[in-house]
């Protein structure tokens, strides 16, 4: 697979990808994981119109569109390791006549990764702590849990009340949304495993299904070889060493792992890219790579797209008739996107 890079911005620590559509045009964000950094919205053709949204905080791993309120988003503010105690946050971002706005939803202490859910036109939020508390980076005695709460129509005036779903997860780092059997899901990991988190649907209340003992840092789930069972990508175990895929059986059965040398996997995503199922991920250090797994004639296929930018997060846009690969190089300090060319 061939790709040209465009390097978009220098961002210290570049650390959130992510993108939405207002009025049917993309608009890329890259947001930085350290204090007092910018987040920057990117639009255009080109991407080289450029609207900064704040400048004093950072800690931001993920912004996450409303699926039913254009122009605005939700995103995790001033997740630190190592702060204690944490002041991560959730706030709430608004685009209005080409301005942007972003209030303070919510502080969690570790609040890390979060998602947004229409369930029968109430807006739903799932937030999940990568632990209850911690004395220093290195303290991970106090486990983190997963949260459920909705979301008000009226954000300036109502608050968001939670309740607690899941607790007793160490290392609760993994988040992952997929569409199955016509609904949306989430799979978080952690030391405990993978589990599935099927949000509210015909009177039933939120459910949780364990899908994989184990100790995992991440998981992204899809048919990647189209044999109508799904695959399981991991990172194993917290920010591990190990990429696996798994067939989604009863045996959850491992069907692949990934050949190179490599410390610190980070991000994974299931999407298509040239007409191809395939798995993305990023890597922050050895080969600090960018990869895209498909599967091709029988067998699992890696392209290594970019080394020595150790992307820490990463999505994939479909847009002005392109695919295209959004990378937080963390490593590099650099904002970049990947456009695919063809084979």
């Amino acid at each position: 697979m061939k790709f040209e890079k465009i390097h978009l911005d220098d961002i210290k620590r570049c650390y959130c990808a992510s993108h939405m559509f207002i009025d049917g045009k993309p608009l890329i964000f890259f947001a930085s994981e350290d204090p007092e950094s910018p987040c920057n919205a990117y639009m255009g053709e080109d991407f080289t119109e450029k609207v900064n949204l704040w400048e004093d905080r950072g800690g931001c791993m993920s912004i996450i569109p409303f699926p039913d309120r254009p122009g605005e988003f939700l995103a995790v503010n001033e997740f630190y390791l190592k702060v204690s105690p944490s002041h991560s946050k959730l706030v709430w971002g608004k685009c209005v006549d080409g301005q942007w706005t972003v209030k303070d939803v919510f502080n969690l202490p570790y609040l890390h990764r979060f998602d947004i859910y229409n369930v029968e036109g109430k807006d739903y939020v799932l937030v999940t702590t990568i632990a209850r508390d911690k004395r220093n980076k290195e303290d991970w005695t106090r486990p983190g849990q997963v949260y459920v709460g909705e979301i008000p129509a009226d954000l300036e005036n109502e608050n968001v009340v939670l309740r607690q779903l899941m607790d007793g997860q160490f290392h609760n780092h993994g988040y992952y949304r997929c569409h199955e059997d016509g609904k949306d899901c989430s799979y978080i990991a952690s030391d405990q495993g993978v589990f599935r988190i099927d949000p509210p649907c015909e009177g039933k209340d939120w459910t949780v299904t364990k899908i994989k003992e184990g100790r995992t840092s991440e998981a992204a789930v899809g048919d990647i070889d189209g044999d109508g069972i799904d695959e399981m990508i991991t990172i194993e175990p917290f920010h591990g060493n190990t990429i696996k895929i798994y067939k989604l059986d009863e045996n959850c059965t491992e069907v692949y792992s990934y050949p190179y040398e490599l410390d610190f996997a980070h991000a994974l995503k299931f999407d298509e890219i040239g007409g191809k199922k395939c798995f993305v991920g990023g890597i922050r250090r050895v080969d600090a790579e960018l990869f895209v797994i498909t599967f091709e004639d029988g067998e699992y296929r890696l392209d290594r797209v970019d080394l020595g930018g150790g992307p820490a997060n990463v999505d994939v846009l479909h847009a002005y008739g392109h695919d295209y690969i959004l990378a937080a190089n963390h490593t590099r300090n650099e904002a970049a996107i990947y456009k695919y060319l063809g084979e």
